[in-house]
């Protein structure tokens, strides 16, 4: 593997992990109605630094083989559907409209794992945590708009 390559794709996980720190749960987040099956808050970086790390291997071991045109495609579907969902779920508090960002990250992290297990056991196994991850994710984002049917998201004012 490719130190330089996995630098590269660190550097691109950890640019779409930066809208965490652009949008951060805050107060409103903590307001809303959650399962009781919620993963703690300590648990959210703690996975997705792991996550990050992981599929930043995985990308690494699999950017220089023959045939991975469908896995990178998929790996760079699901970085930018990671960056998107959380502004517009956090940021804009658009508990549905982040569903459908969700439910196309939940396709590319599954198109994903496949493709890197086709072409790379230790790759494709290297997803299974995001997948399981991203399927939890999804179930919360689903169960929070439920719970909150009033939730109104962010006004946008136009600029004059």
């Amino acid at each position: 593997m490719s130190v330089t390559l996995f630098l590269i794709f660190l550097a691109a996980t950890f640019a779409a992990g930066a809208t965490g720190a652009l949008f951060p749960t805050g107060e409103w987040y903590k307001r809303l109605n959650k399962p009781a099956w919620t993963p703690p808050n300590w648990a959210f970086p703690i996975m997705w630094t792991s996550i990050y790390l992981l599929i930043s291997v995985a990308g690494a071991r699999v950017a220089p083989l023959d045939g991975n045109q469908y896995a990178m495609a998929f790996w760079a579907a699901q970085i930018a559907l990671n960056a998107l969902w959380t502004p517009v779920f956090f940021g804009l508090r658009r508990l549905k409209g982040s569903l459908p960002i969700m439910a196309c990250l939940w396709l590319a992290v599954l198109g994903a794992t496949v493709t890197h297990f086709q072409l790379d056991f230790w790759a494709g196994l290297a997803f299974v945590p995001y997948f399981l991850w991203v399927t939890v994710a999804g179930a919360l984002n689903f169960t929070v708009w439920r719970l909150n049917p009033d939730q109104k998201p962010l006004e946008i004012h136009k600029l004059p």
